[in-house]
């Protein structure tokens, strides 16, 4: 019980700065500067670099560092998936607002070559990626959405594949899927 204590101290710690953060800075500048400055986040070693305003598109870079340098001087593979795990979840919390509920659900990485130096990620929802998300979502009441950007060094040479489940539900319908799973479970 104390663990979920406080996971829910966290969140409202969280929830509270953005709401103060919002009344001096744009959705975009609070979320690019929030994952910069975020301890778990700066331990992956990547960096947004770019954040549009309405927050379907986000860059990032991951520096070869003395931090993420493996045993053969290139980037370690698990710099690359942690610094690209977070952001879509994210991302789309933040597009569809409070109505909807986003987990990350599965997410797996192909790597293609050695990322010798610093490489960079697109992560991009189209207007018509979000009407199918909603559409999906209204007619039952979940979706399980699949998103394969690539991480790619300064000559678009793909270092690595991903694929990312992102599991979007109407919240209504998350509380009452998670109400009948609790009473089956009982």
């Amino acid at each position: 019980m104390k663990a979920h204590t406080n996971n829910n101290r966290f969140f409202r710690m969280y929830r509270t700065i953005t709401k103060i953060a919002k009344r001096f800075f744009t959705d975009a500048q609070i979320y690019k500067y929030g994952f910069n400055w975020s301890p778990m986040y700066r331990r992956s070693t990547g960096r947004l670099v770019t954040v549009s305003e309405d927050l379907r598109y986000v860059k990032i870079k991951i520096p070869l560092s003395i931090k993420n340098r493996n045993f053969v001087g290139t980037i370690f593979g698990g710099s690359l998936f942690s610094a690209t795990d977070p952001i879509y979840m994210i991302q789309l919390m933040n597009i569809l607002g409070d109505n909807y509920v986003v987990w990350d659900k599965s997410a797996t990485i192909h790597f293609k070559r050695p990322a010798k130096e610093t490489v960079f990620t697109e992560f991009i929802f189209s207007e018509d990626d979000i009407k199918n998300i909603k559409n999906e979502v209204s007619k039952n009441g979940e979706f399980n959405l699949v998103k394969t950007p690539n991480i790619v060094d300064k000559n678009n040479t793909v270092i690595a594949q991903l694929s990312k489940t992102i599991y979007v539900a109407d919240k209504q319908y998350y509380k009452e899927k998670r109400k009948r799973k609790t009473k089956s479970s009982s």
